[in-house]
């Protein structure tokens, strides 16, 4: 029974032991933004909404959209890899939108 609890407890801690090898959780914060050029009616509509309520100085609203991702990973670099390879397959269209990533902590 103790020696279950350990494994339980290491595999489903912060930290996870892979194949031998220490991996570390990391979290991510994945800035979604269209490009220069693209309209972006959300930005739009939002700045109109601002300046009929008063606020007058505004001058420009960007819909920006954030994925917060936590990722076990060997390296940072190897986990912006994955990451990288999520916002090419599904989180940003490449043709509008271009992605960043901010590593948290």
């Amino acid at each position: 029974m103790g020696i279950l609890f350990v494994l339980f407890n290491l595999f489903y801690s912060h930290q996870v032991f892979i194949l031998g090898k220490l991996s570390a959780s990391m979290i991510a914060d994945v800035y979604i933004e269209l490009k220069e050029g693209v309209a972006d009616p959300e930005g739009e509509s939002t700045l109109k909404a601002l300046r009929l309520l008063g606020f007058k100085r505004v001058k420009k609203v960007s819909a920006v959209k954030v994925f917060r991702i936590e990722i076990d990973a060997k390296s940072r670099e190897e986990a912006e890899k994955e990451i990288k390879e999520m916002c090419e397959k599904l989180l940003a269209n490449p043709v509008i939108q271009r992605f960043k990533i901010n590593w948290i902590g």
